[in-house]
């Protein structure tokens, strides 16, 4: 990924909520078509950052450029345009439940698009395709399983072609086996648009099986401890506590 030009870039940055800082001085870049993830223990700040890197919160200090533009110094309408590049699945899946799998996908089409009743109907469906949800426009989101909904919310978040998509514990409720799936889905999709991805996660598994690259945030440390690929940072670093979330080691000590 050393070759693709940059798509996110991190300068500085520190995040909270009150003034007070959760991570501070982190500094990181993401390229175009990489699966970047962050991971961490429980309480690290993951997904507070994740909120601060799609626009949601602003930062004690520091910048997020996209694209070599700000969002953080960007005025209302900028911060729109840059946001809309974005797409986001929530651990969740964050689906409305009195619309259907298809209903859900169809409304960012419906708000920021011209397109036809006709025409957002056939992209829904394309969507809906595209994340082997083919032939469920029309399920309600009771009706679905944990998994089933995960792919919806994924459709949805895809629905305005992103350059760039977020997901925040895409594995976390799933059955071991229907995690493996998404994570393949999530490989498939980055091979087959050359999207860009940013995931949050703390499961192992899913660590292994699709990150390019990642990054370690430590609560302690209130920053990135570490970056590399998965495989460097289990056989190569020399931060006990990375290695300890890589092998394990220790934690069955503690919980004892």
């Amino acid at each position: 990924m050393s070759d693709n030009p940059v798509m996110i870039e991190v300068r500085g940055l520190s995040v909270g909520y009150g003034g007070v800082a959760v991570l501070e001085n982190l500094d990181f870049s993401v390229a175009r078509g990489e699966v970047f993830v962050i991971l961490g223990r429980s309480g690290c700040g993951k997904s507070t950052l994740m909120k601060h890197m799609t626009g949601l919160r602003a930062p004690i200090s520091g910048d997020i450029l996209v694209k070599g533009e700000s969002i953080v110094k960007a005025d209302l309408s900028g911060k729109r345009r840059i946001m809309r590049s974005f797409g986001v699945l929530y651990q969740s899946g964050a689906l409305f439940n009195s619309y259907t799998l298809g209903e859900n996908v169809a409304l960012p089409l419906e708000e920021f698009t011209p397109y036809s009743p006709v025409e957002i109907a056939d992209l829904v469906k394309k969507k809906l395709e595209m994340v082997g949800l083919g032939g469920c426009e029309d399920m309600m989101p009771h009706e679905a399983s944990g998994g089933m909904r995960k792919r919806a919310g994924l459709a949805r978040a895809m629905a305005l072609d992103p350059e760039i998509l977020f997901f925040d514990e895409p594995s976390a409720g799933l059955d071991p086996v229907t995690a493996a799936k998404l994570d393949r889905l999530i490989l498939d999709l980055r091979e087959r648009l050359t999207t860009t991805m940013v995931v949050v996660t703390h499961e192992l598994d899913s660590i292994y099986a699709i990150a390019d690259r990642a990054m370690m945030l430590d609560p302690e440390e209130r920053t990135a401890i570490a970056f590399g690929s998965p495989a460097e940072l289990r056989e190569q670093s020399g931060n006990s506590r990375v290695r300890e979330f890589f092998t394990r080691d220790g934690m069955i000590d503690r919980m004892r």
